[in-house]
């Protein structure tokens, strides 16, 4: 597995989410269709960098008390810390709500977890869940989420370090993320180093198109050759 060394993240904090999808079309071609978030998630806070991290996963549920009691749901909430402070850091937790329609019934997410967890290491969370607490949540905490709600209800951990599904993204624990305001990629380890190479080649190839397109007197003639020359770009 490739390192997240401090240039990596620079590199990768560089470009846009969407930036990113597109370079891994270039360089994994089989992974166009799959890999990143397909539903809407509200980022509560996009004027951050954009979260590169890697994965912890969980799953939880808010809509009926946990069915763990005293010792046992005290060994699962130690476990759960314990599993996001453990390994390579910075992390983004990852959380599913297995609520099914009531998903977002409660909130894991407010001003105490975020602060807990970004001591802990983690750069922000994406769920499929609910938010609250807003004006409060720790400095530089990314928050990306199904909804915003008011209450935590029942809210309890009922699994962590799982593979999950969040808004159509599939992830596995320990896998590297990129997100910001556009959504979230999964972005496999053996390319990772390559992504903003090929994120360049792809700029300079779509600033021809863009450069023809602004002058005057464009017409489809001279976007025919701008697609040429395009397509000739080598980085």
């Amino acid at each position: 597995m490739t390192e997240l060394t401090d240039k990596l993240i620079a590199d990768l904090q560089s470009i846009d989410t969407p930036t990113v999808c597109n370079a891994l079309e270039l360089l994994i071609p089989e992974r166009r269709g799959y890999g990143f978030t397909t539903q809407p998630l509200v980022c509560t806070r996009p004027e951050l960098p954009p979260m590169v991290g890697i994965a912890r996963t969980a799953a939880i549920r808010s809509a009926h008390p946990s069915h763990l009691r005293g010792k046992e749901a005290g060994a699962m909430n130690d476990g759960y810390y314990a599993y996001i402070d453990e390994g390579p850091k910075p992390s983004i937790v990852i959380i599913q709500d297995l609520d099914d329609a009531q998903r977002g019934y409660g909130s894991y997410w407010g001003e105490v977890n975020s602060n807990v967890h970004k001591g802990l290491g983690a750069l922000g969370v994406i769920t499929d869940g609910s938010v609250r607490d807003l004006p409060d949540i720790a400095d530089g905490f990314q928050m990306m989420a199904d909804r915003v709600g008011p209450s935590h209800a029942y809210v309890h951990v009922v699994g962590f370090g799982a593979p999950i599904s969040v808004a159509g993204m599939r992830v596995v624990s320990g896998e590297l993320i990129h997100a910001d305001q556009h959504g979230a990629v999964v972005i496999p380890w053996q390319v990772a180093e390559q992504v903003l190479d090929a994120a360049k080649q792809i700029a300079e190839r779509e600033a021809v198109i863009i450069s023809a397109a602004q002058q005057p007197g464009f017409s489809i003639e001279t976007l025919r050759k701008a697609w040429g020359d395009a397509a000739e770009v080598k980085h």
